[in-house]
């Protein structure tokens, strides 16, 4: 099955379960699944337990996905969920050039002088003059928000204007607490994806708009951060600031970029983040999305519409909406 596609690399990591059990840990080889928390010395309860002994684990995980010799259990026929439960999400906003200069102009006021080609060129600048003085825009997600890969997606009756946003995450690996961009990615155990939902309508305040941007309105219903399948180690992604993001919807594609379109890649998305705030093993980094967001097409979610989201190397994603009224 297309949605249970191989992740690159030798194994990867995910949460699973089979029919009224609890969820476990585990390591994913050659289409097949170890329990990892019957494999580990330590008995890890989840995946958060795994990344906070990563270094440990590591060497250990390449030694158990070479073995043949035991309890593996075949991938389909399990549950798949998200692969990590984060205790804080860490999101990056207007990160990709080309999708800041589309929503600035879809945003633009009816009376704006401006005109398309000034507005673009002018936002453009902006973003350069970002880039240049290393100030990321970050803000924070709810852990509330993740759902898993294949879960569907209840649209709130309140969302107008639902929306996708398909982003590469980091999953952090340990505490990182003022860190600099050249040891940054030695805190990150790997990457996966996720879906930021977002509903363009309650974006801003539309009450007092010097509040500016209200994130947990727009952003952190329950189960609007679809994420995984998997977790694949680093050392399996040559290059994360060269990986293909692609969402479709019903078919057909509306994002299809590359991460090199990002103002700032993962080191320094993490060592300005760890400024502030301590990371922690399990926390997540979304590094924003590309370009074709609804908002851009004209056409956000709706009830009955199937997303199905990859990244190079990380697998796919595929997730259903339904209205909230809709649900039996």
């Amino acid at each position: 099955m297309a949605m249970l596609a191989q992740p690159v690399g030798p194994f990867a990591l995910g949460t699973f379960s089979v029919p009224d059990a609890e969820p476990f840990p585990g390591l994913l080889s050659k289409g097949r699944v170890l329990d990892l928390s019957a494999a580990l010395a330590w008995a890890p309860s989840g995946m958060r337990a795994v990344l906070e002994r990563w270094e440990e684990a590591l060497p250990v995980l390449h030694v158990l996905a070479s073995e043949d010799a035991l309890d593996w259990r075949p991938l389909e026929g399990l549950r798949v969920h998200a692969p990590v439960e984060p205790r804080q999400i860490f999101q990056s906003g207007a990160n990709y050039r080309q999708h800041v200069i589309d929503l600035e102009v879809a945003h633009r006021s009816p009376d704006d002088p401006r005109t398309l080609e000034e507005a673009r060129a002018e936002v453009a600048a902006v973003m350069d003059r970002r880039a240049a003085e290393d100030l990321p825009y970050v803000f924070i997600g709810l852990p509330s928000t993740i759902a898993g890969p294949y879960d569907d997606v209840v649209l709130p009756s309140w969302a107008e204007q639902p929306d996708w946003e398909l982003e590469l995450a980091a999953v952090v690996s340990r505490p990182a607490y003022r860190v600099t961009v050249e040891e940054a990615l030695e805190y990150v155990a790997g990457y996966t994806i996720a879906n930021d939902l977002t509903d363009r309508a309650t974006v801003f305040r539309r009450d007092m708009k010097a509040i500016g941007t209200d994130w947990l309105r727009c952003k952190n219903a329950p189960g609007f951060t679809p994420l995984g399948p998997w977790i694949v180690p680093a050392e399996s992604i040559a290059d994360p600031g060269d990986l293909r993001v692609t969402l479709k919807l019903n078919g057909e594609t509306m994002q299809d970029e590359s991460t090199k379109d990002m103002l700032f890649g993962i080191a320094r998305l993490v060592s300005y983040i760890s400024q502030t705030s301590r990371l922690l093993p399990g926390d997540l980094v979304l590094t924003g999305s590309p370009a074709g967001n609804g908002i851009h097409w004209g056409r956000l979610l709706r009830d009955g519409d199937v997303m199905e989201g990859s990244i190079t190397g990380l697998g796919m994603q595929r997730t259903r909406c339904l209205a909230e009224g809709a649900i039996a």
